[in-house]
This record gives structure tokens, sequence and C-alpha cells, in this order.
């Protein structure tokens, strides 16, 4: 086992145990730690969502068990989100990388300081509250997620959840509309790029399924704000020094 693919295996297992606390931030933790290993953007977006293939179609499926899922949101997201994300995914696959790096770097430094103020604000929802400008919502968050490896649960969430509509119902409409977004990032990227990015995949998912049975007991013994903050402030420092090495 190499040191970077045993690293990787750390930021899987990290990342999963964030995620299945929160509902969010694999994506976001596993791009910036392997943009931070020297990972290509695209290999790095692409290694991330095939292995979130896994996560979100286990997740979608434990929402729908659970009823978690408002039919229509749940549709709208995932047309959108696909076809946002096919169109990330193209455009991130055939321009050049390095190019394109201080732009992905703002991008995940904007997203850690947005998750920071989620993370130390508290606004009210109700269950009865109306949700508008969901296709275009999940356009954007579907694209963003594709070329900035992450972050389509901690925009459109976040949104959602903001705008007033009922947590339980946005949490579970987005993550099993998630599985179809990432199984079309994926495919896009495998088109794309080819299998080069495989090994980084088996580690991220090495990684995921070890963290798995541990997310229930940090959701029950770490603060969901707290743990809010700790991810914001390290996506934000990862980024930060990936957008002050290229731009050096």
């Amino acid at each position: 086992m190499t040191l970077e693919f045993a690293l990787l295996v750390a930021v899987g297992f990290f990342a999963q145990l964030v995620d299945g606390a929160l509902g969010m931030a694999f994506g976001l933790i596993a791009t910036t730690a392997m943009l931070s290993l020297g990972l290509p953007p695209a290999q790095a977006s692409a290694a991330t969502h095939t292995a979130e293939v896994f996560t979100t179609g286990i997740s979608g499926l434990s929402h729908l068990y659970f009823r978690n899922i408002e039919p229509r949101l749940f549709i709208t997201l995932s047309l959108a989100g696909v076809v946002g994300g096919v169109l990330g995914a193209y455009l991130l696959s055939n321009i050049d990388g390095q190019a394109i790096r201080p732009f992905i770097a703002a991008y995940l430094l904007a997203l850690g300081l947005f998750i920071l103020v989620k993370a130390f604000r508290r606004s009210p929802t109700t269950d009865d509250a109306r949700t508008t400008r969901v296709a275009p919502l999940g356009l954007v968050g579907g694209f963003l997620d594709a070329v900035g490896g992450g972050g389509w649960g901690p925009m459109v969430t976040s949104t959602l959840i903001g705008s007033g509509h009922a947590p339980r119902r946005v949490i579970g409409s987005v993550n099993a509309a998630e599985f179809f977004v990432t199984v079309a990032i994926s495919t896009t990227f495998f088109i794309e790029l080819g299998a080069s990015h495989l090994s980084h995949i088996a580690a991220l998912i090495i990684g995921g399924v070890l963290a798995a049975p541990f997310g229930g007991y940090v959701v029950r013994h770490m603060r969901p704000h707290l743990l809010m903050g700790i991810v914001g402030l390290l996506v934000s420092g990862l980024a930060l020094i990936q957008l002050v090495r290229a731009l050096a």
C-alpha cells in the first residue's frame, strides 16, 4: 500500500464520518484533500463522484424506506441536477486542469466559508413552507458539484432549508436525487477520462465503508453546528492553500 493510497483511505474515512453525521460534505472534503495531494481537478472530481455512487445509493434507499422523499421535489432536482452535472463534467474533462485550478480553489474556499456561516446561524423552518426555483437550483448545483468535485449537499440542501422548506423532506429528496446526479457525472467522466482514477476510487470506498458504522455515534455525541464549523475551517484552509499555490 502506497502512502498516497493510505492517505486517501483516511480521507474517505473522515469524509464519510462527516457525511454520515451531516448528510453532506463527502465530495467537498474528498475533492479538496485530493487536490491538496496534487491530483488534477478532473481526476479528483471523477474519483469522488464514482465513490459517491455507492454512498448516495444506500442513502437514497434509506430515505425512501423512511418516506423522507417529496416526489415532485425529488424528480425536479434529479432531472435538473443530471443536466447540470453532465455539462460540468464534460467541461472539466476537456479543459486544462492547471488553468482551472485557481477557479476550483476559489469555489471551494467560498463554499467552505459558506459552511462556516451556516454553522453559526440558525434559521427557523416550517413544514408548510413552499420552495420556488427548484430546477435552476438543481441545474447550478449539479454543474458546480461536477466542476468543483463537491457542493451538491451544502448548496442545494442549505438553500432549500434556508427558504423555509421542511428539513426532513429536503434532506431526503436532495440525497435521493444526488444518486442520479452522481451516476450521470461519473459516467461522463469515465467516457471522457477512461479508468485512470480507479485506484483513487478504491481508496475512498474502503475508507468510507470503514467509517459508515460510526456516523450514528458522531451524530449522537457531537453537535452538528460544531462539526459543520470544523468542516468549514478544514475546507477553507485547504482551499486557501491551493489558491495561493495556483496563483504563485
